[in-house]
């Protein structure tokens, strides 16, 4: 038995392991070690353990280091999953191991693996923070819009009714403008422009666009990415009107018709943090929380940190940002967020 990490080399045999792995995610995949890197310099430490040839264990990690928002390894940072995929004990306490050696080493405050499901009876866990939304798709395409709750469903209508439309889009800018200027919105900073290209870049058609539009006009647009039999929204961004129209009901509705139509069976409407408007809004459309269960091994640190957006303690910074001009905020952005893991 051994402990390696990731190489070129490696992708396509560390990607067949993850989807062959009932506990797999999008975010286990081995290209995340590139894309972090390429995006944001951060260290990436992707380990896996080989035993008789054959991979039984696979963890994807990086550290994300500020003065401010503190020194974590996490697996994954900036996405909603990760921690250990292992079909064996003997993987699984390894890759255990390697984590906090790897930990000690870097003088981290903690380890946070996020995962669904409790993986290490000693470790701290934090699971009313976020919850995920996932649902099948029927078969048929009409059976999913009967499956809305009256009250969204009619809400969808109205976007139907307003006349927008739908189409894949391969602009990658013309979809951060979008995301970005939502952001602003919400006082929070974007992620950087050159993320979004890398994403496209490293999976190809399992990350597409798409957009609505009203009399020609962008409204509203989703970056999605694609996982074995399921769709999973992920970036959305919006322009003022989209409220009117009610694009974004329309929009998801249209990315499930679709997918509905391309054969896939889930709907994974990602985490939404508990009792905010995201939250409520997928409930809204009949899906079911279920709540993470993250994972925090303490190294340096005496509790566990709270680095959420609803800390009061970022309150200010939050209404500050929302001041800010847009342009501004497309520059200094993507230089904050960096560290926000």
């Amino acid at each position: 038995m051994e402990l390696k990490e990731l190489t070129k080399e490696d992708i396509q045999r560390w990607n067949q392991f993850v989807f062959s792995h009932e506990d797999g995610t999008f975010f286990h995949r081995a290209e995340w070690k590139s894309i972090l890197q390429r995006t944001y310099g951060h260290p990436m430490f992707f380990y896996y353990v080989e035993e008789a040839g054959k991979i039984t264990g696979v963890l994807p990690m990086g550290q994300v280091k500020s003065r401010i928002f503190g020194n974590a390894l996490i697996s994954l940072p900036f996405y909603v999953q990760g921690g250990i995929l292992s079909t064996t004990e003997n993987a699984f306490n390894l890759l255990t191991e390697a984590s906090v050696k790897k930990a000690q080493q870097l003088n981290v405050d903690y380890i946070e693996f996020r995962t669904t499901k409790k993986q290490h009876a000693d470790w701290v866990i934090k699971d009313d923070l976020y919850a995920s939304f996932k649902k099948e798709i029927d078969p048929d395409v009409e059976q999913n819009m009967l499956n809305i709750p009256r009250k969204q469903r009619a809400v969808v209508r109205k976007g139907i009714n307003a006349g927008l439309e739908s189409e894949y889009d391969t602009d990658v800018d013309r979809f951060y403008e979008s995301y970005a200027y939502s952001l602003h919105g919400l006082g929070t900073p974007a992620f950087p422009r050159k993320l979004f290209h890398i994403l496209k870049e490293e999976f190809g058609d399992d990350c597409d666009i798409l957009s609505i539009y009203k009399d020609g006009n962008l409204v509203s647009s989703v970056m999605n990415f694609y996982y074995k039999d399921e769709v999973l929204p992920y970036y959305a961004g919006a322009s003022d009107l989209a409220r009117v129209y009610k694009a974004h009901d329309f929009m998801y509705w249209e990315l499930m018709r679709r997918s509905c139509e391309r054969g896939l069976k889930w709907f994974d409407y990602g985490r939404s943090k508990v009792n905010t408007g995201p939250f409520s809004f997928k409930k809204n459309w009949g899906f079911e929380p279920k709540f993470f269960e993250y994972e925090y091994y303490l190294v340096k640190a005496k509790k566990i940190p709270n680095v959420s957006p609803s800390n009061p303690k970022y309150s200010m910074f939050i209404n500050t940002w929302k001041k800010m001009p847009f342009w501004a905020t497309k520059i200094v952005g993507p230089h904050i967020n960096k560290y926000l893991g």
